[in-house]
């Protein structure tokens, strides 16, 4: 935190004693005390990111686009367990096409870096009220959330933000309890590159996202399904626990009212491996439950989703294969795992392909990283699998992969470069694509 230090400035006395002819020494004064005025935090990131797509198949076309921006905020000094924050975001594109970004559109331009229609723009996306009492702390307003099934999905160059009152209490040994309720979203640029339907709707962004962008917030309902759905917003509870040595266990409901109901659940465990104990083990199993409630508002939900993941880690070099389940939704009009509050925890998602929560879907995801620590770098490598059921609403019966790579550059603690990959196939099912990004990250 950074302060402003105040030394008191100190009046000198001395008497002045002759004899003999000597000036009697001056009787240094004790130091006097320093006060520390606290005038609060001003933080922020600075993020530059580069995008390069090539589409190959049915659409044959490269776009690619340049952008700046981030977000730099305030934070009041703490009064009796009392601070407020307030959050500046925006972006701004540069035209590197021969026309700026709202003309060439999407043929030119890459949309998940702007706001819809590729516009750049600023907003207030956080200003909240913290209170912090003992073991217990309240949050009310703007703010960021990283929960399983509502979160920031911090892909492209904004996250989404929520409106919210969140209440989190420790007061129970090794347990973490949440409460919140959420009413308004506003959706980060990376919405942008869906078209509305089921892809979205199942890839963390609903049929109505586009009435939360370029920092406008909107109803919980109208996110999901639209212009006009005012629901009474989503109330979440959770409770995760770390008493039992190596393992954590998690449990979320959220109840989107006249929406759904959607139950998440997960637990992780690590352990030395038996064959040497240098290797480190570890294992994940998660589960979603979700069931349409009070008006139905989305038609019929009905589906179940489970995955495991099994990893180790030697030295520098660590390695995971996931794999995934999701149930046939019993002819539910929109199938499939419902998310469109940006929240995705699922094991078996690729960079760009979200394709694990179609109806009837088996997902199968490999991993492989190595820390360059020397160097200050990470690598890693992966490739994901989707064989999309029959009952999928969105290109039903469709095999398609997708590979790629992320390489992370920490060149200071403030300052990180990443660079990433993704190669998906038949993504459409008639269309491949080459992405590339570079992102470059500076805190403050």
């Amino acid at each position: 935190m950074k302060l402003i230090k105040m030394s008191l400035a100190a009046a000198l006395a001395a008497s002045i004693a002759m004899a003999g002819g000597n000036i009697a020494p001056v009787e240094e004064a004790s130091p006097a005390a320093e006060a520390e005025v606290d005038y609060g935090t001003v933080f922020g990131q600075s993020r530059t990111f580069y995008i390069d797509r090539t589409y190959k198949g049915s659409i044959e076309n490269n776009r690619n686009s340049l952008v700046t921006g981030g977000y730099i905020g305030y934070k009041t000094p703490e009064y009796n367990g009392l601070t407020a924050a307030v959050v500046l975001y925006g972006v701004y594109g540069f035209d590197i096409h021969s026309t700026d970004a709202e003309v060439a559109g999407s043929s030119s331009y890459d949309p998940s870096l702007y706001g819809d229609g590729f516009k750049n723009y600023m907003y207030i996306g956080e200003a909240y009220l913290n209170y912090k009492y003992e073991n217990t702390n309240v949050k009310i307003g703007r703010q960021r959330l990283d929960t399983p099934l509502a979160g920031a999905d911090d892909a492209r160059e904004l996250p989404n933000l929520f409106e919210a009152a969140i209440v989190t209490n420790t007061d129970i040994k090794d347990t973490t309890l949440i409460a919140g309720h959420i009413t308004r979203e506003s959706v980060g640029t990376f919405g942008n590159v869906y078209p509305v339907g089921s892809l979205a709707l199942q890839s963390g962004y609903g049929l109505g996202y586009k009435l939360g962008t370029n920092g406008d917030f909107a109803d919980m309902g109208e996110i999901a399904l639209g212009a006009g759905t005012d629901t009474a917003g989503v109330t979440a509870l959770a409770a995760i626990y770390k008493g039992i040595d190596s393992v954590t266990l998690q449990a979320w409901d959220y109840y989107a009212h006249d929406i759904l109901n959607a139950l998440y659940l997960q637990a992780d465990m690590g352990w030395n491996c038996m064959l040497n104990d240098e290797v480190k083990m570890n294992a994940s199993l998660q589960y979603i439950n979700e069931s349409d409630v009070g008006d139905a508002l989305a038609g019929k939900v009905d589906s179940n989703y489970w995955g495991a993941k099994l990893g180790a880690k030697y030295g520098n070099f660590s390695a995971y294969v996931a794999y995934s389940q999701t149930s046939d939704s019993d002819g539910a009009e929109n199938g499939g795992i419902i998310t469109p509050w940006g929240g995705m925890p699922a094991f078996t998602q690729g960079m760009v392909t979200r394709h694990q929560f179609f109806s009837d879907t088996d997902t199968y995801k490999i991993a492989a990283t190595y820390n360059f620590s020397d160097l200050n770098v990470n690598a890693t490598v992966y490739y994901a699998s989707f064989n999309v059921g029959d009952s999928a609403t969105y290109a039903p019966g469709l095999d398609t992969t997708e590979s790629g790579f992320d390489i992370i550059y920490q060149a200071t603690k403030n300052l990180q470069y990443r660079f990433r990959g993704n190669f998906p196939n038949d993504f459409g099912p008639t269309y491949d694509w080459d992405e590339y990004r570079l992102i470059v990250n500076y805190n403050f």
